[in-house]
């Protein structure tokens, strides 16, 4: 003889097995909306201004770069386009693991090398942007981009 498992009546309520007291997943959801409506600003304004401006593509080479990186506005504007992608996509790869990963020790490992990837490309990233220097001292003048001797 079989017995049947004991199943809740199809109409009770549902009880939440776990008790939580923040609202993190909320939060995170509501900062993907956000985060993507500033990022797309940030990304066409960044496109229009490399690709459209001036002599478009063309005129993307080390000298631009450089000259955009003098400006403390696309420091900032580049800066923010890497912090909110990076903590964007870094918030959406977790939603990831935490739905697909089955075992917590996966998970753990999983996460962890996500934050750490995430930590060494906006760490790296920050410092490239502010201690760039396309005209450092003692270089060769034929070395130099045209910026340099402006």
């Amino acid at each position: 003889m079989t017995t049947t498992p004991d199943l809740a009546a199809p109409r009770a309520s549902y009880d939440r097995k776990k008790v939580t007291r923040s609202n993190y997943e909320l939060y995170g959801w509501i900062f993907m909306r956000a985060s993507g409506v500033v990022l797309l600003v940030l990304i066409f304004g960044h496109l229009f201004v490399n690709l459209m401006v001036g002599d478009g593509v063309h005129a993307i080479d080390f000298a631009f770069v450089g000259g955009k990186w003098t400006s403390p506005f696309w420091q900032v504007w580049d800066l923010l386009m890497l912090w909110l992608a990076m903590i964007h996509g870094t918030n959406g790869v977790r939603t990831i693991i935490n739905d697909y990963a089955e075992r917590d020790g996966t998970r753990l490992v999983l996460k962890l090398a996500l934050y750490a990837a995430f930590t060494v490309v906006v760490v790296l990233g920050t410092l490239v942007i502010f201690t760039f220097d396309p005209c450092p001292a003692g270089s060769p003048a034929e070395l130099l981009p045209s910026i340099c001797f402006d």
